[in-house]
């Protein structure tokens, strides 16, 4: 089975909801446990499916060991890593002024689990339980939160039903809203009815909010990303890396974070047909040990690849490549690039532009970037460029290598967008207070 089976958003289950049926939560409800036994199946032989499964054995019992329910809980909730990123700073900022409170953080995914389940502005750390009327009944029992906050686009059904029937104030944090979605079409009014439960949506745009409107949901603010607000804050308290420094030395270094396949293809056909202006930072988004042998192939033997883990301050100073194959450095990595490539752009859509963008550096990315609005901004401002191809990236590259001047006011035009942005957890907190 293929190992993206269980995707990070859980877009497979929220499709379940587009059915505006009779029997509409009983088909939700099979799809559920069908979903529940593929994974099951899938965990044999698929270790993030293995992760899934054995993430929630046990979680009620383990709810009880360790949870007070007399306590003031806020609980978050994350699809995974990036919606994490993306409620962080307003757990970080609610823990601080409200200290009474104890923080119940939950994942949907183990990408974002298996990472962050030692984080430690969290008070409590778990799997979200599997979407089921007397799941989201005992979860809500053990847990009995005082205020709930869901990040983006994380809509399951009978948790919100039931925090509902509770009246528990539930809010949405960094919403974004497109009219494709079932909410704003026909047969969606099951799940429109669905979003009346919330007591108030922070969205991030103007085009959310009128969407909401046309469905007479009003509780709505225009507060922006929150993810700008957690950026800046990586950039002021950036980790220093001696050895990247070694590298970098007086190079100019391009890094490209979160890079798949496609991504890697064109980067490294371009890094081996170049005249090596250029040192090169490779974070792939997937670090096993297959993948990274995967890559280093794709490198002629001409140029003196290392991989980090094999790094020290004798051999780096000489690599022309450097494969990261651990996690957790890259939002610093960009401290030392003057360029950076967003990988993900020939799949899906790109990864996080916004943490290599605070660091003031021109940015690369594939042609499938357009449901992202700040990568739509930062093209449209300057300080971002799409690119097709091998052809498209090299004439980029070679354009802001031979213009260094340019670079740098495009990487200016960058750090100038997310500086501009700030201030979405501080306009969520005051309207809470």
């Amino acid at each position: 089975m293929n190992r993206n089976f269980i995707k990070n958003d859980s877009r497979l289950l929220n499709l379940l909801l587009y059915f505006n049926l009779q029997f509409m939560t009983i088909f939700y409800l099979f799809g559920i446990r069908i979903y529940f036994v593929l994974i099951a199946i899938a965990s044999v032989f698929n270790e993030k499916a293995r992760f899934w499964i054995k993430g929630r054995k046990g979680i009620f019992r383990k709810l009880k060991q360790e949870i007070n329910s007399e306590s003031k809980i806020a609980w978050f909730h994350c699809a995974s890593l990036g919606e994490f990123e993306q409620g962080r700073p307003v757990i970080e900022s609610f823990k601080e002024k409200y200290v009474k409170y104890k923080i119940l953080l939950t994942f949907y995914s183990p990408s974002g689990y298996e990472i962050r389940k030692r984080y430690e502005n969290a008070d409590y750390i778990f799997y979200l339980p599997l979407d089921t009327p007397k799941n989201a009944k005992r979860f809500l029992n053990i847990v009995n939160p005082s205020i709930v906050f869901f990040v983006k686009y994380e809509f399951w059904f009978y948790f919100i039903k039931e925090i509902g029937k509770r009246e528990i104030p539930l809010y949405l944090i960094s919403g974004i809203f497109r009219k494709e979605q079932r909410f704003f079409k026909k047969y969606g009014r099951k799940s429109e009815e669905l979003l009346r439960n919330f007591k108030h949506f922070f969205v991030q745009n103007d085009e959310s909010k009128r969407l909401l409107a046309g469905i007479n949901l009003n509780n709505v603010s225009v507060t922006g990303d929150t993810r700008f607000d957690r950026v800046y804050s990586i950039a002021e308290n950036s980790k220093k890396l001696p050895l990247i420094e070694k590298f970098k030395d007086k190079s100019l270094v391009l890094v490209a974070g979160s890079t798949w396949k496609p991504d890697e293809e064109i980067l490294l056909r371009y890094f081996n047909e170049s005249n090596n202006k250029l040192k090169l930072i490779i974070a792939p988004h997937e670090i096993h040990h297959e993948n990274i042998v995967r890559i280093t192939k794709l490198i002629l033997p001409n140029l003196k690849t290392l991989k980090y883990s094999d790094a020290n301050s004798e051999n780096i100073s000489t690599a022309q490549v450097l494969i990261i194959d651990s996690i957790g450095m890259l939002s610093s990595l960009y401290n030392y690039g003057d360029i950076a490539y967003i990988g993900g752009g020939f799949g899906k859509g790109i990864h996080n532009t916004l943490e290599a963008a605070t660091f003031g550096v021109p940015l690369l990315f594939g042609p499938n970037y357009k449901k992202f609005q700040e990568a739509v901004d930062l093209i449209n401002l300057g300080g971002a460029c799409s690119v097709s191809g091998h052809e498209a990236l090299k004439d980029k590259i070679e354009h802001l290598t031979d213009n260094l001047e340019n670079a740098v006011f495009i990487g200016k035009t960058a750090a100038d967008y997310v500086n501009n942005n700030r201030g979405a957890t501080l306009k969520i907190l005051n309207f809470i207070d």
